[in-house]
């Protein structure tokens, strides 16, 4: 750290992480706040970082651009330490991936290779669609825009 930064070589600023990790601080806080990374405090209450958590941030993103949510991650991360991770730990974690990442590569090859016949078709038909409704799934979850309403079987309300 240049001198005067008032931070130690193992120790870093929110601002600094954030530019860092191409992050807003907010988002830093965010994380924070979900468990997905730890901070100390130094006596006048700012957040210090140890400077593993830059790597810790690249697996954030990394699995956020894959599609994991941020419950998900901080799932995989709960039982990693904040302060160092091994090689043989992060190689754990990436293993761990694999069977969801494998089925998420899977649905994109389904999907990739039905569209084709999906496109211009012109059916309009969520009862009899393979590729948006196969089996009529949505039905069976409950009346109404089960894919507005995320699939959670709301009941009207008459």
């Amino acid at each position: 750290m240049p001198a005067g930064s008032g931070e130690s070589s193992d120790e870093l600023s929110i601002g600094v992480v954030a530019n860092r990790a191409g992050l807003s601080v907010s988002a830093l806080r965010f994380y924070e706040a979900n468990g997905l990374l730890s901070s100390e405090r130094t006596e006048g209450g700012q957040r210090r970082y140890r400077r593993g958590v830059l790597r810790r941030l690249a697996v954030i993103q990394a699995a956020q651009q894959v599609g994991f949510t941020l419950a998900d991650i901080a799932e995989m991360l709960e039982d990693l330490p904040d302060d160092h991770v091994s090689s043989r730990q992060w190689n754990q974690l990436a293993r761990s991936w694999r069977p969801q990442l494998d089925e998420r590569i899977s649905t994109l090859e389904q999907l990739r290779d039905q569209l084709d016949s999906c496109i211009g078709c012109g059916c309009l038909s969520m009862s009899k669609c393979a590729l948006a409704n196969p089996a009529d799934r949505a039905g069976e979850l409950g009346p109404g825009p089960q894919f507005w309403l995320g699939g959670r079987g709301k009941r009207s309300h008459r």
